[in-house]
């Protein structure tokens, strides 16, 4: 199942790509830039509300080569990262099906799936960030462009825990394998 969900992202990938390539419609960016500016009409709200703008959509009629890429860069590097890591992980519990549990190639892809989630987040998230705030940049030079992370960066945690736990079976892997020897 793994398996097939990785092809479909990486299906979504090239499709999105091939999409956005040959698309030549507008391209939009939201921006929370004016995220505190008071609105300029007055919307209907109770007495003793404050109404301010929480995000600004931006759009290009027609969009310039780099401003065509970054609308790309802002959407791509996630499906690449989920494609690679569902591939990562079905091939993690094909392992686990083939040889059991607690062996040492179980504890090395795990390991791997780990450090790619780990490393993976934060540099899809610097890519998504960057390509989004470069077209904001572009669109509204007052705003101004420069590395922004963007993106769930909680997955770090879980690539680390699953760094740690490759490390634990590891050991447990030896543990066993020098039980076994004593015997």
């Amino acid at each position: 199942m793994t398996s097939v969900l990785a092809v479909l992202c990486g299906l979504a990938f090239i499709g999105k790509g091939v999409t956005h390539i040959l698309d030549d419609g507008a391209v939009c960016v939201q921006t929370d830039f004016w995220r505190n500016a008071s609105l300029a009409n007055s919307l209907p709200v109770g007495a003793g509300v404050k109404a301010s703008s929480s995000a600004t959509r931006l759009c290009q009629d027609s969009p310039s080569v780099g401003q065509r890429a970054a609308d790309l860069g802002g959407e791509l590097p996630w499906l690449l990262f989920g494609a690679l890591a569902l591939l990562l992980f079905s091939r993690l519990l094909k392992a686990v099906m083939g040889q059991g549990p607690f062996t040492e190639a179980v504890a090395h892809r795990l390991s791997i799936l780990g450090w790619f989630v780990t490393v993976g987040t934060p540099l899809a998230g610097l890519v998504v960030g960057w390509s989004q705030s470069w077209l904001v940049g572009s669109m509204a030079p007052i705003v101004g462009s420069g590395p922004t992370v963007s993106g769930p960066l909680v997955l770090v945690l879980a690539g680390l825990t699953a760094v740690i736990m490759g490390k634990i079976m590891r050991e447990g892997v030896r543990m066993r394998e020098d039980l076994e020897g004593t015997i």
